[in-house]
């Protein structure tokens, strides 16, 4: 399986709600960034801590959350995926959609790194408490 293929099956496994399959490449030691301003701004190492301190939070604060790619482009020991988030915040009900890249890093067949770059104001913006 190629990489973009990997990174493809990932989206596919989250929109399905298959956390064990969306971490099926994960490697033991990756390294997980989302961007400042994001609600779960960090880094967070290891498959058990990206699962329980970003999966889980989304999975919590948003209903049909998922990023849905528009472009996936490899290059040399990466993915690069142009998108979209999506989905409706859980406390306010406003929907969100907000442009994105992940940035995926690769050893072999292993994902070991991760990085989000997106609209963190349109994020928050969605979050927020207050009149719809």
């Amino acid at each position: 399986m190629n990489r973009t293929t990997q990174v493809s099956a990932h989206y596919a496994a989250g929109a399905r709600g298959d956390l064990a399959e969306m971490m099926a490449d994960f490697a033991p030691d990756i390294e997980w960034v989302e961007a400042a301003g994001f609600p779960l701004a960090g880094t967070y190492r290891g498959p058990s801590e990206i699962a329980e301190q970003v999966f889980a939070r989304i999975a919590a604060e948003w209903e049909g959350f998922g990023m849905v790619p528009d472009e996936l482009f490899e290059s040399g020991e990466a993915v690069i995926a142009l998108g979209r988030y999506v989905g409706v915040n859980r406390a306010t009900g406003r929907e969100l959609e907000a442009r994105a890249v992940h940035v995926w890093h690769f050893a072999g067949p292993l994902i070991t790194g991760f990085e989000q770059v997106t609209d963190t104001l349109l994020v928050a913006r969605a979050a927020e408490q207050g009149s719809k």
